[in-house]
């Protein structure tokens, strides 16, 4: 369901109301600092991608034409934005060390067994299992990164995800699949499973 909010601040943006985007950007500059602070480990360099992402949103607003709900499309534009800041080798995407990831079940390890225990062991076993997921995100291909991430971190579904990327749902399915199938082969010596168990 769109939000008929953003789409009446739309239409007054397109109208020429610049007051309108300042609610927009209020309303979603944190959601976006946050999803780029996933990508670049920097917050002043976050900040900057995060202004330039709103920047490119007010100038390509008047082509918004509502087909999807105004947050999916600033994601678009945020992802690229950043993509885009990596091609031009002035800034390095990586996932930041403290990234956490939603738990459901279908998604990540249920980690009970660490955060239940304050040891020293079981602190170094939970940061070397961090590390390795940060790890095997970073060796990840671009449009695999970018579907996992906005799927296990930021929780868009994958109908969100397919507006975002710009393609059919059935493509990013697969794409998460590899993902998490490239992450469980990380983790698989660590979590001590076998080769048929996804974690």
């Amino acid at each position: 369901m769109h939000d008929r909010s953003d789409q009446t601040l739309v239409q007054r943006v397109q109208n020429g109301d610049q007051q309108a985007f300042a609610l927009l950007v209020a309303k979603y500059q944190r959601r976006i600092f946050r999803l780029i602070s996933r990508f670049v480990s920097d917050p002043a360099t976050a900040e900057d991608i995060a202004q330039e992402t709103f920047l490119r949103a007010y100038r390509a607003i008047g082509r918004f034409r509502g087909d999807s709900q105004f947050y999916t499309w600033l994601y678009r534009i945020a992802v690229n934005t950043a993509k885009r800041s990596a091609l031009d080798g002035a800034r390095s995407p990586v996932l930041q060390e403290n990234a956490t990831f939603p738990q459901d079940e279908e998604t990540f390890p249920k980690q009970e067994q660490l955060s239940s225990m304050d040891t020293p062991d079981a602190v170094m076993a939970s940061r070397e299992i961090a590390d390795t997921v940060n790890a095997a995100m970073d060796a990840l291909p671009e449009e695999l990164r970018t579907a996992i991430v906005l799927r296990e971190i930021d929780g868009m579904s994958y109908d969100e995800i397919a507006q975002a990327m710009g393609c059919p749902v059935g493509t990013v399915r697969s794409r998460i699949f590899r993902a998490r199938e490239a992450i469980a082969r990380q983790l698989r010596p660590l979590l001590g499973t076998r080769s048929d168990e996804r974690w």
